[in-house]
């Protein structure tokens, strides 16, 4: 097992403090660097930074949004990121959720399975160099009775093949993801859960290509915070976990919300949703379970560390994505090379 280190949304921070916790990470011999955009910092910009600043780490979108770009955009950022890097850079794509796909890019939140099936079709078309046309539900290149013509990608990637990712929470998303892509990016997973909620839909979608899991990258990102008092450590996250349970979409559709009740803490999430959404953000953090929170985050010493990491590669993790908190640049610092000293202790470096 791996281990990556996620940037987060604010891309590379006013401060440059992202880039030097990439530059640690790159150092330690961190596997990849993913950074993330909702509607502030966007990814491809981070990555593009933080590729030019290091010299070993892949550097992965987690994600970029679907309905912010063409297919075709995005294989040529896809395309020009790995040109640039030296064949570091990891595409991970995912639909957001409505709110920001509809109230943010003005695209309807509709059909996102059959959405996404397409566009990986066509980023994988176009970067495979061949001229690019496609008829879809979704999708019609070149538009028919035009002055368009089937146009091939000019740009060279470093790599025959960029891995892609999709970011996957609902069972039938995991399947086709399973089927369609190099990799699962997982949130909130449980080790105790990974196998039901995960796995199984990623194996079946395998099977239905005829593939195996060899070489597929199970990819969840965790939450990291290092020290003695668990009660304490849980609290840095529940802002965070109730954010997403509870504000992640709306009451009809939050994927969030459904994975802690698969995970059984339906009534939890409910209160927790109630709340959030009423704007009452401190009750709903307050109504996260400890236990929650314990079961998608690696938190305590090191060896309390060592011990979980050693439950996820167990369930079948490949690259685990470290996010690990701290107020202040040497806070984060220390996280990452915790973490690093845990997967030596747990006996998978």
């Amino acid at each position: 097992m791996r281990l990556g280190i996620n940037l987060g949304y604010w891309g590379a921070g006013m401060d440059g403090d992202n880039l030097a916790v990439a530059q640690e990470a790159d150092r330690l011999g961190y596997a990849v660097c993913w950074a993330a955009e909702a509607y502030g910092s966007d990814a491809a910009t981070v990555l593009s930074w933080v590729a030019a600043r290091t010299e070993r780490i892949d550097v992965g979108s987690a994600i970029f949004q679907i309905p912010a770009r063409t297919p075709a955009m995005t294989a040529m950022t896809a395309a020009t990121l790995d040109s640039l890097s030296g064949g570091r850079f990891r595409l991970g794509l995912g639909v957001s959720g409505p709110q920001v796909s509809e109230g943010w890019y003005g695209v309807k939140f509709d059909k996102p399975l059959a959405r996404t099936r397409e566009y990986v079709d066509i980023v994988r078309k176009a970067l495979s160099r061949e001229r690019l046309s496609y008829e879809g539900a979704h999708w019609t290149l070149p538009l028919p009775d035009g002055p368009g013509k089937p146009l091939k990608l000019t740009v060279h990637p470093t790599r025959e093949r960029i891995p892609l990712y999709v970011a996957a929470i609902g069972p039938k998303n995991l399947e086709q993801t399973g089927e369609i892509a190099d990799g699962a990016l997982l949130i909130f997973p449980s080790a105790a859960h990974l196998e039901e909620n995960a796995l199984a839909p990623l194996r079946a979608g395998r099977a239905k290509a005829g593939l195996t899991m060899d070489g597929f990258d199970v990819c969840p990102t965790l939450p990291l915070a290092v020290g003695d008092d668990i009660d304490a450590l849980a609290d840095i996250f529940r802002p965070y976990t109730a954010l997403y349970v509870g504000g992640m979409g709306s009451r009809k559709q939050n994927f969030y919300n459904k994975l802690a009740t698969r995970m059984g803490y339906g009534k939890e999430a409910a209160e927790i949703q109630d709340r959030y959404l009423s704007g009452d953000k401190d009750g709903a953090a307050a109504a996260v379970p400890r236990q929650l929170i314990d079961q998608t985050a690696l938190l305590g010493p090191v060896e309390r560390i060592a011990e979980r990491m050693q439950a996820y590669a167990a369930a079948g993790v490949t690259t685990l994505t470290l996010a690990p908190a701290g107020f202040t640049l040497d806070e984060r610092l220390a996280a990452l090379r915790a973490g690093t000293e845990a997967l030596e202790k747990a006996g998978l470096a």
